[in-house]
């Protein structure tokens, strides 16, 4: 459960008076109430926003702003319909509040509002979540960036759990000895409360930035677990069921490791994996088996077959492992192919214990060069047929990850991505302390089908040591004292095999002071709606992906299927206007005319535009994906009669468009097009229609280009002409059609946008010129000035094009792309 709280939109003009954050849990569902309270003692009304971090698992579900007695609450709404509600509130300049990543597990909200001189604000955001248990311990975290000390400033957190309460400790990373005395904490058997409320002095601290707390305050605690089936709790209908015995014994694993040593992994991230791995290798049991396969474009193993974990074996494993080296492209496909070999030949042979668990653990950073990502999935899940688990780290931003995600998840495991960093080696050893100790397998909780129903997951691979299975449900009658509930997994208890029991119902019913709603069923809803979005990229049916929105509608969640819209108060200009929390995807970027960049944002339904001029003959980079070998340049030209110092029009005149992996380069102008395939040359004038696809060649009225599994693109031709001066003008235009096969490191002017950006917009109000609006921008961190006004795509209608509402940066895109526009210019057209 982790939430930022930043103290509102700083200036000399806004006093944030008041930050309140209080969580209460019950029996591990949190729920967090952040409340901000802000003044404008400027003499005019301006923007104050509200900024906070909360957990990617967290569903908001309810924000607010108090004004001048009115409080102006948020609804939520199907996606679909927020949109056309938004749409036409945008084209007015009006503002939208977003939620967006912001680092590894957490994301930002974020709103504004217009206040009146002398006037106070009052934000409230409610969000929840179920905790989830990992080594032990459930985890709260708030992280805290106060930038201008306040004079209200608490943290607070009610823990009720009907079990009883193993432990609980509280602390911060920006903790001294002053600031320690400051934590607070109360516990009895079942109830904890801990506070922190520094004063606006004790909020100043030297060793922070800019001088002011800012970090992690982080609450852990745990639960009492006694012998049995675990805790049921009941509330109006409704029960969850916490299944996590205390009483059992881990079981041998056979595990094959499989590392990349592609040249990709060359540097830091190779010699992480090599101190990870040998970490990790001392952690085997001595009853535990292992294999250690290394691969590249070929697959060399430690030995051909698994090996039991000795001191004598560990020692010469670590060994091997220290001398892995980076070279060669990526095979994923046959490095766990040959993985899942192995295990089945030492299963087969009867080499490892009868009662022990099968899996695989992949590291790689990469993508799949020899075999589609549906090939490997496909042949891994044939080839396991449901055997073993397979667990998938992902290194880094270049990593396949969507490929890792399902091949684990067809193979009954997990996915992680490892980011790039000092603290890799943590992350890796971390995942696998999460995943190494299996207690059961084939985890299988049934209850009487004429006694229960509307079940979430109950049938789980594995239950881990340190964690929790957790299932609900709707009771269809209030007899419950005499349900039983049969519970049966694969496992060893004091050497034997763990075997199903049936038991009565221990139902628990929670003290209704601690209570907040009915939270069995908000649990429930959450659960129910987590699972299905899960399921989604396995392609499960319609019905499945509406019954989530139904919930999500029902209980006001703010998911993936659905946006928070707030109205906003009236304003002159304005009038009463809606804004909406939503999550962005990907962006279509193209640059056209003299020359026009537009980014356009298609689940926002809105655009980014700029212009770039520069002296004739320099060449911009437009696009660089070095994971792919991927890259366009383009050249300016200008009129004929150019005049420095003076306001010229220039133009994109030729791009070089190079894609070494498929040995393809294309040098296209205004006046011809040069294919240069394989050694190959082929030399094209412009006609009425051309086109390429790969290397066939056909016609239309412009280029289409498109990549096998990398991008597809449109370059058109356009002749300007002016009958008054007897003059004309010839450029192009590039539009990117598909770019979602290029990896998240892609760059360039163009490509920094590919995977899409997030911004808000404030400040609305009526420019200089009729039909436009002037607004402020927060955008990549910075503030800038951006006007409304329409721009031309012709990538649908190459004669007419198609008129694009964006917001538009002056000074060369400054503050939109990253950089500065002259940190793109290239030597020459073909500068990888």
């Amino acid at each position: 459960c982790t939430r930022n709280i930043k103290t509102g939109n700083v200036s000399s003009c806004v006093e944030v008076n008041s930050v309140r954050v209080a969580c209460t849990v019950t029996s591990r569902f949190a729920r967090t109430v952040v409340t901000s309270k802000a003044l404008n003692a400027a003499n005019a009304s301006q923007e104050i926003g509200f900024e906070m971090d909360l957990p990617k698992t967290a569903f908001i579900t309810s924000f607010s702003m108090s004004m001048d007695g009115h409080v102006y609450a948020g609804e939520v709404k199907e996606k679909e319909k927020a949109k056309k509600q938004y749409e036409k509130a945008v084209s007015k300049g009006q503002s939208a509040g977003l939620v967006k990543v912001s680092g590894r597990t957490m994301e930002q909200f974020s709103m504004s509002v217009n206040v009146a001189a002398k006037s106070s604000v009052t934000f409230v955001l409610i969000y929840e979540e179920l905790l989830q248990r990992t080594l032990g311990q459930y985890e709260i975290v708030t992280r805290v960036k106060v930038e201008q000390p306040v004079q209200e400033f608490q943290i607070t957190a009610d823990i009720y759990e009907p079990q009883g309460i193993a432990f609980v400790e509280a602390t911060a990373t920006f903790l001294t000895n002053e600031l320690l005395n400051l934590v607070e904490k109360t516990t009895t058997d079942t109830k904890a409360h801990i506070s922190f409320s520094p004063t606006a002095e004790q909020q100043r601290c030297a060793q922070c930035p800019q001088g002011l707390i800012n970090g992690d305050f982080i609450i852990k605690y745990d639960v009492k677990r006694e012998k049995g089936f675990g805790e049921i709790q009941v509330v109006n209908g409704y029960f969850v069921h916490f299944f996590s015995p205390p009483d059992l014994a881990r079981v041998p694993k056979n595990v094959v490791f499989v590392i990349d040593r592609s040249i990709s992994m060359e540097g830091k991230k190779m010699a992480q994996t090599r101190d990870a791995m040998v970490s990790i290798l001392k952690d085997l049991h001595e009853d535990d088996h292992f294999g250690i396969i290394q691969f590249d474009d070929s697959i060399s193993n430690w030995k051909e077959h698994l090996t039991r974990a000795t001191e004598e074996n560990i020692s010469a494993a670590s060994h091997f492992v220290r001398s892995i080296k980076a070279r060669g492209a990526t095979d994923i496909n046959a490095a766990v192919l040959s993985a899942v070999n192995m295990l089945k030949r030492k299963r087969q042979n009867d080499n490892v214990p009868e009662r022990s668990v099968d899996m695989i653990i992949l590291l790689t950073d990469g993508n799949p060069r020899e075999t589609s990502a549906e090939k490997i999935q496909e042949k891994v899940r044939l080839a396991n047929a449901g055997a073993m688990s397979l667990f998938s780290l992902g290194f880094g931003n270049d990593v396949d990850y969507s490929l890792l995600d399902v091949l684990s998840r067809e193979n009954k495991g997990i996915a992680r991505r490892i980011f790039e960093g000092s603290d890799a080696v943590v992350q890796l050893k971390g995942f696998y302390e999460e995943v190494s100790n299996v207690l059961l397998s084939e985890v299988d909780l049934r209850y009487p089908d004429n006694a229960v129903s509307a079940l979430t997951k109950n049938r789980y691979s594995q239950l881990f040591s340190g964690s929790e299975i957790v299932v609900a449900g709707r009771l269809n009658e209030n007899d419950v004292e005499n349900i039983l509930v049969e519970v049966s997994g694969q496992g060893v208890r004091n050497g034997h095999e763990w075997k199903a029991d049936v038991v009565s119902w221990d139902v628990v019913y929670p003290d209704k002071e601690y209570v907040f709603g009915d939270f069995t069923e908000r649990l429930w809803a959450y659960l129910t709606i987590q699972q299905l979005l899960e399921k989604r990229c396995e392609g499960v049916p319609h019905e499945a992906i509406a019954r989530a929105l139904n919930i999500s509608l029902q209980y006001s969640f703010v998911t993936p299927l659905t946006s928070m819209v707030v109205t906003k108060p009236e304003t002159e200009d304005t009038g009463r206007s809606p804004s909406i929390a939503d999550k962005l995807t990907e962006a279509v970027s193209a640059v056209d005319g003299d020359p026009h960049f537009i980014i356009e944002l298609p689940d926002r339904e809105d655009a980014l535009c700029f212009n770039i001029n520069d002296r004739p003959g320099t060449v911009y980079n437009l696009v660089r994906d070095q994971k792919s070998g991927f890259v366009v340049n383009g050249q300016i030209v200008s009129k004929k009669t150019f005049t420095p110092q003076a306001k010229n029009n220039t133009y994109f005149g030729r791009f070089a468009v190079t894609h070494r992996k498929l040995g393809l380069q294309l040098d296209v102008s205004t006046d011809h097009i040069s294919v240069f395939h394989n050694g190959k040359h082929v030399r094209l004038q412009w006609s009425d229609t051309t086109s390429v696809k790969d290397d066939r060649l056909t016609n239309s009225c412009s280029l289409t280009v498109s990549l096998r599994h990398t991008v597809k693109f449109r370059i058109i031709r356009h002749t300007k002409i002016w009958k008054k001066y007897h003059d004309q003008q010839d450029y192009l235009g590039f539009y990117t059609l598909d770019s979602h096969h290029l990896s998240s490191s892609v760059h360039g002017l163009l490509g920094q946008f590919y995977h899409g950006v997030e911004f808000e917009v404030t400040d609305s109000h009526p420019g200089e010129v009729e039909g436009n609006s002037n607004a402020i921008m927060y955008i990549k961190g910075q503030t800038i000035n951006v006007t409304r006004h329409w721009e031309k795509d012709f990538s649908r209608d190459v004669k007419a094009g198609k008129n694009v509402l964006c917001w538009f940066a002056n000074d060369d895109g400054h503050g939109l792309i990253d950089g500065s526009a002259s940190d793109y210019t290239v030597p020459h057209l073909f500068t990888f």
